[in-house]
Formats: C-alpha cells, sequence, structure tokens
C-alpha cells in the first residue's frame, strides 16, 4: 500500500486518487485468478506498478498484478509455456518473472552486477524457445566517488529456473547501441542494434543477419531506426520499422529524393531476412505489424492507426486516433487490432477496416513505454 502511495503521489492529485483506488484495491482482488486454457489474453504493464491481463474475448480486465520496486520501462516478454510473464522494470534496472495465475514472483536478475555499477538494459531482453534461458543485454557504469565510468556491454545469460537472486551463467561481449531482441526456433537470438545481429548463445558469436548502419545502397541513403518495443507476433515475425530516402539519380542530391518506409523483417521459425520499403513517408510511425491473415498487409501506428499495401508500396487506409499511442498488436487470427501504450486505455480496432470497435480502461495510471503482448494460455 505505501509503495502505491508513493508512485500514485508523483501524479496529479486527482490522478493520484484514482490510482490508488482502482490500481491497488483491484489487484489485491483478483491477484489468484487463474487463467483459463485456450483463452486468448493480452498483458501490458503500467503505472503505478501494475502488470494487466485483458480477456480478449470479453474485452475486459481479467487481473491484475502488483509488481515490486519501480515502474519502468515495463517491457514483457511470455514465456513459451504461457504462464510466465518476463517484464523489465525498475527503472530499466531488474527483470522479474511472474507466475501469470498467482501473481507470485518466480524469478529476478538485476542488471547490476556489483556494488559500485549500475546497468541498465535499453528493452534488450528475450526468452528461449524452450523457456530456460533468458538473455538481456546490459550497459553498465561504474559509480566512483568523484567520477563514473562507462564500462562495455555485455550479453548475459540466465537460467530461468535461477529464482529471486538470479546470476548470468554466462557473459559475452556484446555492441553498443543494443536495443531489442527476440529467439529464433533454432535458439539463436536477433538482436537489433548497429545492424540485427543473430547472436550464438553457447559461444557469443555474432554475425550480421540484416545490415542497418552497414547497409549500403548507392539508390538510397542510409537507414533511421527508432524501435524500442518487441512483440511478439502470432506469424514469429520479428519486425522493425526504419525511414530512409530514394535518390533520383546518381547525383544523391537529397532535396529531389523520395523519403521512404521500409521494414526489417526476421522470421523467427526458420530465419528468413527481408527488407523492403512499403510506402511513402508522410508522418512518424513508432511501431508496425505485419498481418497474420496477409503477409502483403503491414499496419503502422503512432498518431494514426494505417493499413499498406507492401507490394504496390501503397497506403490503403487510416484511422484518426482519440490520442497518440506507441504499440500495435494483433491478436491470433488477425481480426482485431490493439493499440496499447501512453494512457491508460487499450483502443480496439477492426484489423479489415480500422474502425474502432472497442476500448478497455485499465486500473491505475498510464502504460508509457510499456510493451504488451498478446497470447493464448
Amino acid at each position: 500500500m505505501k509503495k502505491t502511495m508513493i508512485g500514485c503521489a508523483l501524479r496529479r492529485t486527482a490522478a493520484a486518487i484514482a490510482c490508488l483506488a482502482a490500481g491497488t484495491l483491484h489487484a489485491a482482488a483478483n491477484e489468484s485468478l487463474a487463467l483459463k486454457p485456450g483463452s486468448e489474453y493480452l498483458m501490458v504493464a503500467n503505472y503505478p506498478n501494475n502488470l494487466n491481463v485483458v480477456d480478449l474475448a470479453s474485452e475486459t480486465v481479467y487481473k491484475t498484478c502488483a509488481l515490486p520496486d519501480a515502474f519502468g520501462p515495463g517491457v514483457t516478454q511470455i514465456a513459451p509455456d504461457r504462464r510466465t510473464a518476463y517484464i523489465l522494470n525498475n527503472r530499466f534496472g531488474t527483470i522479474y518473472g511472474v507466475d501469470l495465475d498467482t501473481c507470485k514472483l518466480t524469478f529476478r536478475a538485476e542488471m547490476s552486477q556489483g556494488d559500485n555499477e549500475r546497468a541498465k538494459s535499453i528493452a534488450s531482453f528475450t526468452i528461449s524457445p524452450d523457456g530456460k534461458e533468458l538473455y538481456a543485454v546490459q550497459n553498465p557504469t561504474t559509480i566512483n566517488r568523484d567520477h563514473y565510468r562507462v564500462g562495455e556491454p555485455r550479453f548475459a545469460v540466465y537460467d530461468t529456473g535461477a529464482g529471486l537472486e538470479a546470476r548470468p551463467v554466462r557473459t559475452f561481449p556484446a555492441p553498443r547501441q543494443a536495443n531489442i531482441m527476440q529467439s529464433g526456433d533454432d535458439g539463436a537470438v536477433y538482436l537489433a542494434g548497429p545492424n540485427i545481429y543473430k547472436v550464438d548463445v553457447k559461444t557469443g558469436a555474432m554475425t550480421v543477419a540484416l545490415p542497418i548502419r552497414d547497409w549500403q545502397r548507392s539508390t538510397h541513403a542510409p537507414l533511421d531506426v527508432l524501435y524500442l518495443w518487441p512483440v511478439q507476433t502470432p506469424t514469429r515475425d520479428f519486425t522493425i520499422l526504419y525511414t530512409t530516402a530514394k535518390f533520383q539519380d546518381d547525383k544523391q542530391d537529397m532535396a529531389t529524393a523520395e523519403y521512404q518506409y521500409g521494414f526489417l523483417n526476421v522470421n523467427l521459425k526458420n530465419g528468413e531476412t527481408e527488407a523492403r520499403e512499403f510506402g511513402p513517408l508522410t508522418e512518424i510511425y513508432f511501431t508496425g505489424i505485419r498481418s497474420p491473415k496477409d503477409r502483403n498487409i503491414i499496419y503502422g501506428l503512432l498518431h494514426r492507426l494505417t493499413k499498406y499495401d507492401i507490394a504496390q508500396q501503397k497506403l490503403l487506409q487510416a484511422a484518426e486516433l482519440d490520442h497518440t499511442y506507441y504499440t500495435v498488436l494483433t491478436n491470433q487470427s488477425g481480426s482485431r487490432l490493439y493499440l496499447t501504450g501512453t494512457f491508460n486505455d487499450i483502443s480496439i480496432h477492426d484489423a479489415d477496416t480500422l474502425g474502432k470497435v472497442g476500448q478497455v480502461k485499465l486500473p491505475g495510471g498510464d502504460m508509457s513505454l510499456g510493451t504488451g503482448q498478446v497470447f493464448v494460455r
């Protein structure tokens, strides 16, 4: 109760009262509610420090787990058994494992590995295909009395059965500017940074799966990527959006170039990679997701929800939104889109028409950078 009151007090008075009433009391009432086999859920974190599970059939909050320590960023991953949710929180400093049936903490890993070290993970963690290991890129800084010393990033491997005092079982050097990552079905990890790297989790060896900084095309300007939301998709696609500019001729004149949106994609089932433009750059998107029904369709999201024909590089539809949302998710069938991030509401849209068909209000405050996941128990 005390932690919740402190978290809410940092917000406006009215919001604090609502957060206390909705967040703490709701969580206490249904934490022991087990998930139902075969049901489809959406989990997402929000302030003051909740992990919410939404029943997608009824479009209601099924349960809310109260999390320890501080909120932020609230990036989640669902384990292969669909029983354990992993969440990066505590101001980017701790990864937790939460049993979704009981809301009990089953795993805890501090990114910092020493008394005078402060390490953060910038949304950089994922789970192995068998659920036995967790991988994270940590960015350490040594805190000295009179100065800070920035250390080298490391790729840390954890045993998910290690409990509440988990320590790395292996560590390897990692590239700087590493952020989101996903595991392939073959056991390799695909890590986004200066390029998308394929990581051998046994040896730490890294090869370039898809170039970003190193993609040299005389017809295009270098790629620009801003992507911090590791969505686990029904199609097992690891998709990241980029922007670029296509030159009109060999002069490479940026003033006459055609600005474009594109995507980098790794098929996590078989390791196949793809990179291509899908439409003109007319607005900014934070996330995109390919349709489970039609791989030629991709959706983009930030200020508007949009739908593109990839082959024709054509905007098909756009929907105005009540406010900005960060992350677009889809159900397993591809019939619904769920918009999360920013405030404390999930906007539900028909995937064919983009029309709004529902909304779920979460107990507590906003989701901020929290990354939701859709899964079937």
